[in-house]
């Protein structure tokens, strides 16, 4: 008895990401969760150089303004709830000094800059297609910043729009990286603040603009561009409440896990599972603890560790622990 409807999908016989790839994500939680998986296992990966971004036209302009080389200046902060932030910006990357946050906007544009010109894939992850526009500068926003919501005006993003913003995303990219792999993806995290018919609506305008653009007969079929089934994999072949989170909204670790290793199977070169299992292997052996930490077994155990740590950085020379 099949008591689950599976997504068929095979491995890419092209682009597959190995050690030797270097990875950058943006945008929603799903990139936050997949970065901290390759992460965990030594992948050479940034992710959210500027925080989560949500909505697409922000993932647009941070890579807009990392191309372009933008400076940030006084006049593209704000002081707010007794810290500096930027409408560009998650409040993560906000601080109590003026200085230190331009200091850090500007590094990050350049660490954007950086990973888009040598990143053999880029994953970016779309979370919703409402976006807050900030009346005073006519600007649709990143993060809002606990600033007044009379401040702003909510929309819903056009499929048309959005598709003109992951055309402008694409070509961005390639002007600066024109073998780079793009895969598109939808956060699985469901934004029900916005309500639940206004998050299945949201939701759809990201799916139909993405699928509209990688179909579109004005783009070069060159097969580096293309879609992950994240958000179709936790509404269907994890479909049951067991596999989120307390708050009901978030995928659990389980579900993380899962979607992890469905990635996985698509798109890890085979020829990196070997080291994956090694790399595993450490961090649990470095995430133990001991009874007795001056036993002479947990010594052994100690010098096991480092000899497997030193045939991984034989291997691949960029691993660190």
């Amino acid at each position: 008895m099949n008591l689950q409807t599976k997504i068929s999908f095979s491995k890419k016989s092209n682009n597959l990401i190995d050690y030797e790839s270097n990875i950058l994500l943006i945008g929603s939680c799903f990139s936050e969760n997949i970065g901290e998986k390759l992460g965990y296992f030594k992948f050479q990966n940034t992710r959210n150089p500027f925080g989560i971004l949500f909505n697409p036209k922000a993932i647009e302009t941070l890579i807009e303004n990392a191309v372009r080389q933008k400076v940030y200046k006084d006049s593209d902060v704000f002081f707010h709830n007794e810290q500096w932030h930027s409408f560009d910006a998650h409040s993560k990357l906000s601080r109590t000094a003026k200085e230190d946050l331009l200091n850090q906007l500007n590094r990050q544009i350049d660490l954007t800059a950086q990973q888009l010109n040598k990143s053999k894939h880029i994953i970016i992850t779309l979370g919703t297609a409402w976006v807050y526009r900030h009346q005073d500068s006519d600007s649709i926003v990143a993060n809002c910043h606990k600033v007044p919501q009379k401040q702003f005006q909510k929309e819903l993003v056009s499929i048309d729009s959005i598709f003109e913003s992951l055309q402008n995303i694409i070509d961005l990219i390639k002007s600066v990286n024109p073998i780079a792999t793009i895969i598109f993806t939808v956060s699985p995290v469901r934004h029900l603040r916005d309500g639940f018919v206004e998050n299945t609506l949201s939701k759809s305008h990201l799916i139909s603009a993405i699928h509209q653009f990688l179909n579109s007969s004005n783009r070069s079929l060159s097969g580096v561009e293309t879609y992950f089934p994240s958000y179709e994999i936790m509404m269907d072949e994890l479909r049951d409440y067991r596999f989120y989170a307390e708050d009901m909204i978030h995928p659990n670790q389980t579900a993380i896990d899962y979607i992890w290793e469905r990635f996985k199977s698509v798109w890890i070169s085979e020829d990196s599972f070997q080291t994956m299992e090694a790399v595993d292997t450490i961090q649990r052996g470095l995430q133990h603890k001991p009874f007795n930490p001056h036993s002479e077994a947990h010594q052994k155990f100690l010098q096991t560790l480092e000899a497997q740590k030193g045939i991984v950085a034989k291997q691949v020379p960029h691993i660190k622990f």
